[in-house]
């Protein structure tokens, strides 16, 4: 069964926040549980996430929920293992609202992605100015 492979030893980094301010609209304001706070990227294109797991990961589910109007209008999941670089997985393509949405979903198995990074790219955004705005971001799957 598919669990939250989001813990306290992941590390994750982003390309940009809103004028610098990560005690506002920081990275780990994704992995909160609070409705109330976000990541807040700067302006232009593209964004990311990068998602470093202490061990390598299967995923299965990948869950966003975005700021309507500033929404990943094109996105691709990227993985790899430790020292490799990274390889496209997926493209998806989030609708541009403010529900949480799985946009990433595989049989937790064989055919599902193994890694120790992952790196959600938003090509482009809604937003005028490439903004990307994320409440939440899970990401299920099994640790090996």
């Amino acid at each position: 069964m598919a669990a939250s492979l989001i813990c306290s030893e992941t590390v994750s980094r982003v390309s940009s926040v809103l004028n610098r301010d990560g005690r506002q609209f920081g990275k780990k304001h994704m992995f909160d549980s609070n409705e109330e706070t976000c990541w807040h990227s700067d302006q232009g294109s593209p964004q990311w996430v990068l998602l470093e797991f202490p061990q390598p990961v299967r995923v299965s589910e990948l869950k966003v929920q975005f700021q309507g109007g500033f929404t990943g209008n094109t996105c691709r999941l990227e993985g790899c293992l430790k020292d490799e670089e990274f390889k496209k997985l997926t493209d998806f393509y989030p609708e541009d609202n403010s529900s949480l949405q799985i946009s990433y979903t595989v049989p937790l198995g064989v055919g599902s992605p193994l890694a120790h990074k992952f790196k959600i790219v938003f090509e482009n955004s809604t937003d005028f100015f490439g903004r990307i705005i994320v409440y939440s971001l899970d990401v299920l799957g099994a640790r090996t």
